[in-house]
């Protein structure tokens, strides 16, 4: 039962702080918070993603630049332009590095109005720091695990945000139903999005970007949405109403 308790709590507290931190925040600054809020979040995203933790800033450029040039070449993780969902999130590894570490020309067009602490994000993006959370999940499986096959959940947990990013990526680009024309291959996956947290409705927020909640039709339900609701109505963050458009793309 630990196990199984421990595993799902890192899935979903990843996926969240990756879908409400990273992507509506960073990335889209589909809200906005206080600077003191803004380094809670920034600590649980380093503390809940662990040894697969992105830097918002890094998140967000990547994810601009997908928004941007979505299932062409030019996309860091079109399933269609990849053989397997294991080598499409490889080449976004390099991407990422690229982006982080100042090598990618094309991400200076997407730069700015996205949070930034550069003392965590180094820390974070840093062998020992990812193989420290390594360590401790291995340590935690030796401790409490009660059958063999359970150890096998381990690689899950060292890539967690990467096998969040395949599911979505590969996924909502190629399996489900459009609602809009997007031109693109973005599909809404699942009616109910319990898998990743509303992720999974790539061709909705394809097409508006800006909208915080991810579900469209009344019975499309993200399961993100209530919770950014509830943080908006009791004063942590403050939900934008803007025009639909992407932060940080030039024209």
């Amino acid at each position: 039962m630990a196990i199984l308790v421990f595993f799902l709590a890192h899935w979903y507290l990843s996926l969240f702080t990756q879908s409400f931190f990273q992507h509506r925040y960073a990335a889209h600054k589909m809200f906005t918070m206080s600077r003191l809020w803004e380094l809670i979040f920034f600590s649980l995203t380093y503390l809940w993603q662990g040894s697969s933790f992105m830097s918002p800033r890094g998140y967000a450029l990547l994810h601009r630049m997908h928004h941007a040039y979505s299932d062409t070449a030019r996309d860091p993780h079109s399933p269609h332009y990849s053989s397997n969902a294991f080598t499409m999130m490889w080449k976004t590894r390099g991407i990422y590095q690229d982006v982080l570490y100042g090598r990618s020309t094309e991400a200076a067009r997407f730069e700015g109005d996205y949070p930034e602490w550069p003392a965590l994000e180094t820390f974070g993006n840093q062998w020992y720091s990812r193989v420290g959370w390594g360590l401790f999940y291995v340590l935690f499986y030796v401790q409490f695990a009660t059958v063999w096959w359970q150890f096998l959940l381990l690689p899950i947990h060292f890539s967690m945000g990467a096998v969040h990013g395949a599911i979505v990526n590969w996924s909502g680009h190629k399996y489900g139903y459009q609602n809009f024309d997007n031109h693109d291959k973005s599909r809404n996956s699942l009616f109910f999005d319990f898998l990743t947290g509303g992720e999974l409705f790539q061709n909705n927020h394809h097409k508006l970007p800006l909208r915080v909640n991810f579900g469209v039709k009344w019975w499309e339900l993200d399961p993100t949405y209530p919770v950014i609701w509830t943080l908006d109505k009791v004063g942590v963050i403050r939900i934008r109403r803007t025009k639909n458009a992407v932060p940080g793309v030039a024209a």
